[in-house]
């Protein structure tokens, strides 16, 4: 390999001191008051230009890019001839203007140039598996394999940075609100956060198991407990969950916050001017919701088919029940006279008045395994000023009074349309939600230009589990039930449907379709928390065995307390326009929860096995 003098003392700075030995400046540092200077630079090739037999080299680091000159008479043309994309490289030059009408407006240096005199090849690099320049369209699992070259990319490298900054932001603000930053254990014991545990056998203690933390909730409520007032962590959470677009698998981080002696109101007065104000910093002059709305459960899901829904989408539903009951289309009819729990939503489809959309609105409805999507579409008959004519095979079937009530309810108008879904609206909402999320983007209803924040609250307290047969929690099984105990006692006396129609003090933040947060104001009262967990089906000695420490601890006097935790990268994806978390993650792993750069997971060794005392069967199904 061809090599420059790897002097550290052959150039000097203006006041004649020996340059660093790798570097006097960044490749982002030069400009045009350098111009007559001696510098020297380390960085990257991120790619070699020929013009003529003069060689230009953007040189590249983290903070930049210099273009260095190498032409004939120069001494180090030798070494550029040689260098190749990605080599790391040290230049010695003359900081010059660039040629006129050459200078590069993008870049911070791009009035000036380095004429190299002295070039030493650091490192080479092998070919590239994965290109680094540009935005290559190249197999998620190779860019996870060689994701430190990933990373040298230009928008990625940006918006890891970015996330450096708003995490740094965050917790600025927290600082500034009068919150502490605690730091909670990592091995822990199994908590019913919603997800499987990652275990960690113990060497010590054999047979048994810690637990990572799927979220640190036990031990700040315990912060509560122990006198601290405000808490928040940047905290790791592990979860051994199936991988989703809007989750990473197996670990994430989250903006953790909890506060003692507040109410519900409390909480969202202080931690919804801070997130208001993360937004605001980081959304690129793109307009945020100021004073979130709050928005029901109940109501969400009925206006939505969502307890996360894009608000930038303007459709709302609404129940259009009466309008078919005893009339003519006797599908609906008859399921409304068989039942008393049917209801049919209408879902507004404002200019998607045309047989063609609504035809393939009933073939996507197909696709998501529905036998259709009935639809009603308006319009003038034969071009006259008369009243509109409610179109489609339903319309006909309604007849013109009825079809003009749903008009009306829905302020529809020419060239509008309305599709309908139909049945028990705990079977179907999440259908009709995903049809209002369709029809919005395929008219273009939705203003991708803004950030929609809102409150969900008055989650329900519990669920039922079908598979089960049995009262699950519907959320965080640490929530105080909206009226205490004295609600769970009332409602245990009147059964299933009234144990199911308790809310909770819990609450989500949404963003623009997403759940970017979660919280809840606590049951801190130990004789209330046996009765919850009784309800769903864990009896004291349960309760005792899986969470003595907490109900240990509020036995000696618990603050009333609250809080809730955000999703780091949720908010990082939504701020830097990323369609997936794994792309605002350093280091993630695949949709199979492998790390293909690490090589994790992997076997473990046999003498590890025995140290743990731990015995593979390998038979044992996956997943199982």
């Amino acid at each position: 390999m061809a090599k420059a003098k790897a002097a550290t003392t052959s150039a000097a700075s203006p006041g004649g001191a020996p340059l660093h030995r790798y570097r006097s400046h960044t490749c982002g540092a030069l400009a045009a008051a350098n111009i007559g200077t001696v510098a020297r630079l380390s960085g990257w090739v991120h790619r070699v230009r020929d013009h003529g037999g003069v060689l230009f080299i953007d040189l590249r680091d983290h903070y930049g890019i210099t273009q260095v000159v190498a032409d004939p008479d120069s001494p180090a043309f030798k070494v550029a001839e040689k260098v190749r994309a990605e080599w790391v490289i040290r230049v010695d030059g003359k900081v010059r203007a660039r040629p006129e009408g050459t200078a590069n407006p993008d870049l911070p240096t791009g009035d000036i140039e380095v004429y190299a005199t002295e070039i030493e090849v650091l490192s080479e690099a092998k070919e590239l598996p994965v290109p680094v320049f540009g935005e290559p369209d190249y197999p998620e699992d190779l860019r996870l394999t060689y994701r430190f070259l990933d990373l040298r990319r230009e928008s990625l490298h940006a918006i890891i940075m970015k996330r450096l900054e708003i995490t740094r932001f965050i917790r600025e603000r927290m600082h500034g609100a009068g919150f502490n930053e605690f730091p909670t254990p990592i091995l822990t014991a199994s908590s019913p956060e919603g997800a499987r545990d990652f275990l960690v056998p113990s060497r010590i203690h054999a047979g048994k198991f810690y637990a990572l933390p799927q979220a640190p909730q036990q031990y700040k409520q315990l912060l509560m407990v122990s006198g601290f007032d405000r808490y928040f962590q940047i905290a790791p959470c592990f979860r051994d969950e199936d991988p989703r677009a809007d989750r990473l698998p197996g670990e994430f981080y989250q903006l953790d916050v909890e506060m003692s002696f507040v109410t519900q109101d409390d909480i969202f007065g202080t931690m919804e001017p801070i997130l208001t104000e993360v937004f605001e910093k980081f959304a690129d002059g793109k307009p945020v919701t100021k004073g979130w709305p709050r928005i029901p459960y109940d109501e969400a899901i009925a206006k939505y088919g969502s307890d996360k829904p894009d608000l930038r989408n303007p459709i709302e539903m609404q129940d259009v029940t009466e309008h078919f009951r005893d009339s003519g289309f006797k599908v609906f009819a008859g399921m409304i006279a068989k039942d008393p729990a049917v209801r049919v939503w209408a879902i507004p489809a404002p200019t998607g008045g045309s047989r063609a959309f609504c035809d393939r609105m009933n073939s996507w409805a197909q696709g998501e395994g529905q036998p259709g999507l009935g639809y009603v579409f308006y319009r003038k008959p034969d071009g006259s000023g008369e009243a509109l004519e409610a179109a489609g095979p339903i319309g006909k079937n309604i007849g013109p009074e009825r079809g003009e009530a749903i008009r009306k309810q829905l302020g529809l108008k020419d060239g509008d349309a309305v599709f309908f879904a139909a049945g028990t609206p705990a079977k179907f909402y999440k259908f009709a939600g995903a049809a209002r999320d369709r029809v919005g983007q395929e008219l273009k209803l939705i203003d991708e230009n803004r950030f929609a924040l809102a409150w969900i609250v008055d989650f329900p307290m519990y669920e039922w589990n079908e598979d089960d047969k049995q009262i699950d929690f519907s959320h965080n099984p640490f929530s105080m039930p909206q009226g205490g105990g004295e609600a769970l006692d009332a409602a245990t006396k009147a059964g299933r449907d009234a144990i199911l129609g308790l809310k909770a003090y819990q609450y989500d933040i949404v963003c623009n379709g997403y759940e970017i947060a979660s919280g809840s104001v606590r049951n801190h009262r130990p004789d209330t928390m046996i009765k919850a967990f009784g309800i769903a089906g864990m009896g004291p000695e349960v309760v005792e065995a899986r969470f003595g420490g907490m109900l240990k601890a509020f036995q000696y006097g618990a603050p009333p307390h609250g809080g809730m935790a955000a999703g780091i990268e949720r908010v990082v994806m939504l701020l830097t326009g990323c369609k997936a978390v794994r792309d605002v993650a350093l280091f993630p792993m695949n949709q199979q929860a492998q790390d293909l750069l690490m090589g994790a997971p992997s076997e473990a060794s046999p003498k590890q096995l025995r140290e743990l005392s731990i015995r593979v069967m390998t038979d044992a199904k996956a997943g199982g």
